[in-house]
């Protein structure tokens, strides 16, 4: 007698794999995988404050570079005006001076030929000149910038003759935290910087 065939049998699929009805392949995935694909609340609060904490780390020590790199820049064109100075008295046969001015809103230096108070400057890093006088460079330091500028001289004057200053004077330029550099020029023109307490590094510290 010849057998009726059967039906082959098949197991149910699993009910984590079974597509739900009126779903189309191609963009159905079993909830498992998309748990998987996303990120929880909790997931997105962990990251968001472990970013917080790294920034609030950073952000300050960030601040603390730049504004240590604004020192050294600002004292480094200060050191070369101070040297341009010297060599444009020798080179010229005439007296250049430095001038540096306190004023109410910060400070400013001027470098520049002719008579003592032929020019003055600005915190804006402008100069003012008399007729016939010539200013080579001048900047300002204005008391809401990072860098301050003051000295114990107002006035420095290289002579033409030998490069010589008279008088001798340091020029200090400092941060609100305190670090410092300063340019110590003696009576033979020459420049030597330092930093109190060695607090900018690659400096000796000022005795």
């Amino acid at each position: 007698m010849p057998r009726t065939p059967t039906a082959a049998h098949t197991s149910p699929a699993p009910a984590a794999a079974r597509r739900p009805s009126g779903t189309s392949a191609p963009g159905w995935r079993p909830a498992a995988r998309r748990r998987a694909l996303g990120l929880s609340l909790v997931d997105v609060v962990v990251a968001t404050a472990v970013t917080s904490v790294a920034l609030g780390v950073t952000l300050p020590d960030l601040g603390q570079t730049l504004a240590r790199r604004h020192l050294e820049g600002q004292a480094a064109q200060l050191a070369t005006d101070l040297r341009l100075a010297r060599s444009l008295a020798v080179s010229q046969g005439v007296s250049v001076r430095l001038r540096v001015q306190q004023l109410a809103d910060g400070a400013c230096y001027v470098l520049h030929d002719g008579a003592a108070g032929a020019c003055s400057c600005s915190t804006d890093g402008q100069a003012q000149c008399q007729p016939g006088t010539l200013a080579w460079r001048s900047a300002g330091f204005p008391a809401t910038g990072r860098v301050q500028l003051a000295g114990n001289v107002s006035q420095m004057v290289f002579s033409g003759l030998h490069g010589t200053t008279s008088p001798g004077g340091t020029l200090r330029l400092t941060l609100a935290d305190g670090s410092a550099i300063h340019h110590v020029v003696g009576i033979v023109g020459r420049v030597r910087s330092c930093s109190p307490g060695a607090r900018v590094p690659g400096l000796a510290a000022c005795s």
